[in-house]
Formats: structure tokens, C-alpha cells, sequence
């Protein structure tokens, strides 16, 4: 088969811009936590970027996206084993099996990054390392199958997923609550405010986020074509409606807007457009985009209501974002942009019960797998660090430096004050 140059040319890049996601995120959540954890942060996304990138191309590409199987794939590309071969049910893709492994690559590394927001400044390091590893093959592999590939039974339903707000945002999110239950809270929550340490670091994670987001989105069409486009326009736009959205609620709410809130609810937008992006039209991305910011600005609320420690809001924005995003494609989705009509055009409730079903059913399994993952881990390695270790941060902890040098976190100055003493 003869590939497409251009094609090849935009999926190659777009699965660049979707690593860089990783780095952006680990800025995000590392400027969200208090200076003695910022560093604790960054590790375990960049780690992450490291595990995922071994262990998919060793097997876990084959599980995902390898063989007619409705509930996992086989074993035909393990090692990349036949990766000549055109992945099953994407047989018309006009680039190389090569680079689609690639590009789905990046989505499998931010979906357990995603994670570490909710479980941040108590979770030990080496203990994530073998959690992430676990949960890549046990939860990730087998939803990606579900809703990526054509032999998987969310996709033979009919449940529209482009980009991934069931597979990455509502799985990420269903198992960042599960492994906070497991964890507990952190020392302090919710008595001690938790502010961030370093809001510059927010923004700018969220504004790499949002520029990586669009080869996230608009590469998910899998060619330089104009659906390409029609999702590279809705991102934005439903990005730009969530952002505002998110600072007019803080504004009514508590009297004025902020900063954060500007990168959370641009965070918000791009979760929630993600499954409908290549679904919806312009239009319709504004309506989505509203919705994911009023409705997850109130969303991260939910932790001091029901007192579970979601430390920087995954569950707000992510496990809300994903699943809101998904279910208003039952709403929102047209033909004329791709995808199945949904109820504003006339199409009935089939395609909103599609979408009910795939979100039931991958929030379930999320939670439920990693709860039992999080639990046998737990016993037999411990996850969480002792009270000792949370009190002096992940950075002098985990890794045995500081992100910041100054009197009272530096290392000089804990060298210094030992010189001191034994003189």
C-alpha cells in the first residue's frame, strides 16, 4: 500500500505534540501542590513517559488494538511482532502501522499521568511506578479496546469516542477516586489550606496542555483532512467557552475570578470536547464547552461533600469533564460533521444511550479494577509514605533533593546546620 505522505507528516507530529502533553501536566499539577511536593509531582509523570513507553511497545499495543476479540486484543504484535500489519479494523489508515502505534502510544502515557493529581503529596514513588505499570495492562488496554478498536464491543455498539474522554478522561478519573479512597487523606485535609505553591506553574502546564491538545484531538482523525480541521476548530473553540465559563462562575460564586480557575476551566473545555470533537460542529462545541465550565467549576466541590481527598481535582474535571463530554455527543452529534445524528437533529436517543452505556461501563470498570489493584498493592507494598515523609514532602523523601534552594528547604542548609552542630 502506497501511504500518505501528509498524512504520515501530521499523525508524526501530532504524536509529538501529545507527548508534550505529559511535561505540561506535570507542570499543571506541580505548581497545584505545596513546594515540598513539586518536585514528587514531576517525577511521577516524567516516570511515567518512561514505563508506558517500554511496556507498550513490548505488549501492551497488541492487547489494545491487535486481534477481533470484543473484550482484549491477542498476543499477534507483541514486540511489535507483524507491526507491517495495518492494526485490526484500520486496515484503509493511509499512514504507517508504525506511527498509529506511536501516536496511540501518547494517549496511553497521560491517561495514568492523569492519576497522579488525585493521589499527589502521599503516594510513594516506587510504589506508583509498579501501579502504573499494573494498571496500563489491566485497565487501560482492555477499555482502549473497547471504544478504540473496530472489534471492540463499546465500538460495535455504536458509542462514539473520538479522541478519548471515556478511554483517557472518565477511566483517568474513575481511577484516581478509587486509589484516593484506598490512600486516604492527606495530613491536614481539610482542616489545613493546601494552597498552591506556584500558580505560574499552573498556567503555564495548562497552556502547553491546550497547545499539545491539538494534536491530541485533531490528529485523532488520522489524517490531514478536513475533519482534521473540524476538530482542531472545535478544541479551541470549546476550550476558550469553558475558560470563560469557569471564571463567570467563580465571579457570581465567591465574587471574583482567578487565575487558576482560568487554567482549570480551559483544562475543563478540553476534557469535555475531547469524545465530541470530531462529532460536533462548531456550534455545538461552545454549548459543550459552557457546560464542562459551569458544571465542573461546581464539580470540584464534591470532595468536601462526600470528604474523599482528590487533591488537585481530577475527579471534577476529568471524571465529570470525560463523562459530560461524552454524553452530550447524544446531544450535540451531526452528520455533517462525522458520526451519528444525536437528539437536537433529529436523531432520537440511540445514539445518548450508546453513550450512557460506554460511560457505565468504563467508569465501573475503572473504579472497581483499580480499587482491587490499589488494595492487593497496599498490603503487600504499602502505597502511602509515612506521616514523617509527608510532613518533609515528597522532594526530600522520595528523590533526596529540593526544587528550591533556601534556608529552610535546601539541602545546603541541612548540610550545613549537621556541620554546625558536630563542630
Amino acid at each position: 500500500m502506497v501511504f500518505n505522505t501528509g498524512d504520515t507528516a501530521w499523525i508524526l507530529a501530532s504524536s509529538a505534540l501529545v507527548l508534550l502533553m505529559t511535561p505540561g501536566l506535570a507542570f499543571f499539577y506541580g505548581g497545584m501542590v505545596r513546594g515540598k511536593n513539586v518536585l514528587g509531582m514531576l517525577a511521577q509523570n516524567f516516570v511515567t513517559m518512561g514505563v508506558v513507553s517500554v511496556l507498550w511497545i513490548t505488549g501492551v499495543y497488541s492487547l489494545a488494538f491487535s486481534g477481533k476479540g470484543k473484550w482484549i486484543g491477542d498476543f499477534h504484535q507483541f514486540g511489535l511482532n507483524h507491526i507491517w500489519q495495518q492494526a485490526t479494523g484500520f486496515e484503509a489508515l493511509t499512514i504507517p502501522p508504525l506511527v498509529f502505534c506511536a501516536f496511540q502510544l501518547m494517549f496511553a502515557i497521560i491517561t495514568p499521568a492523569l492519576i497522579t493529581g488525585g493521589s499527589a503529596d502521599r503516594l510513594k514513588f516506587g510504589s506508583w511506578v509498579i501501579f502504573s505499570a499494573l494498571w496500563l495492562v489491566v485497565v487501560y488496554a482492555p477499555v482502549a479496546h473497547w471504544v478504540f478498536s473496530p472489534s471492540g464491543w463499546l465500538f460495535k455498539l455504536g458509542a462514539e469516542d473520538f479522541a478519548g474522554g471515556t478511554v483517557v478522561h472518565a477511566n483517568a478519573g474513575a481511577a484516581a477516586l478509587a486509589l484516593v479512597l484506598v490512600l486516604g487523606k492527606r495530613k491536614g485535609w481539610p482542616k489545613e489550606r493546601m494552597r498552591p505553591h506556584n500558580v505560574p506553574f499552573v498556567l503555564l502546564g495548562a497552556g502547553l496542555l491546550w497547545f499539545g491538545w491539538f494534536g491530541f484531538n485533531a490528529g485523532s482523525a488520522l489524517g490531514a483532512n478536513t475533519l482534521s480541521a473540524f476538530a482542531f476548530v472545535n478544541t479551541n473553540t470549546a476550550t476558550g467557552a469553558a475558560l470563560v465559563a469557569w471564571m463567570l462562575t467563580e465571579k457570581l460564586r465567591d465574587g471574583h475570578a482567578t487565575t487558576l480557575g482560568a487554567a482549570s476551566g480551559a483544562v475543563a473545555g478540553l476534557v469535555a470536547i475531547t469524545p465530541a470533537c470530531g462529532f460536533v460542529s462548531p456550534m455545538g462545541s461552545i454549548a459543550i464547552g459552557i457546560a464542562a465550565g459551569v458544571i465542573c467549576c461546581l464539580a470540584v466541590g464534591l470532595k468536601n461533600v462526600f470528604k474523599f481527598d482528590d487533591a488537585l481535582d481530577v475527579v471534577g474535571v476529568h471524571l465529570v469533564g470525560g463523562i459530560l463530554g461524552a454524553l452530550l455527543i447524544g446531544f450535540f452529534g451531526t452528520k455533517m460533521t462525522n458520526g451519528a445524528n444525536g437528539v437536537l437533529y433529529k436523531g432520537g436517543w440511540t445514539l445518548m444511550g450508546h453513550q450512557a452505556v460506554a460511560v457505565v461501563a468504563v467508569v465501573a470498570y475503572s473504579f472497581i479494577v483499580t480499587f482491587i489493584l490499589a488494595k492487593i498493592l497496599d498490603l503487600i507494598i504499602g502505597l502511602r509514605i509515612s506521616e514523617e515523609d509527608e510532613s518533609a514532602g515528597l522532594d526530600l523523601s522520595q528523590h533526596a533533593e529540593t526544587a528550591y534552594e533556601t534556608s529552610s528547604t535546601g539541602d545546603g542548609a541541612r548540610f550545613l546546620s549537621s556541620q554546625q552542630v558536630a563542630n
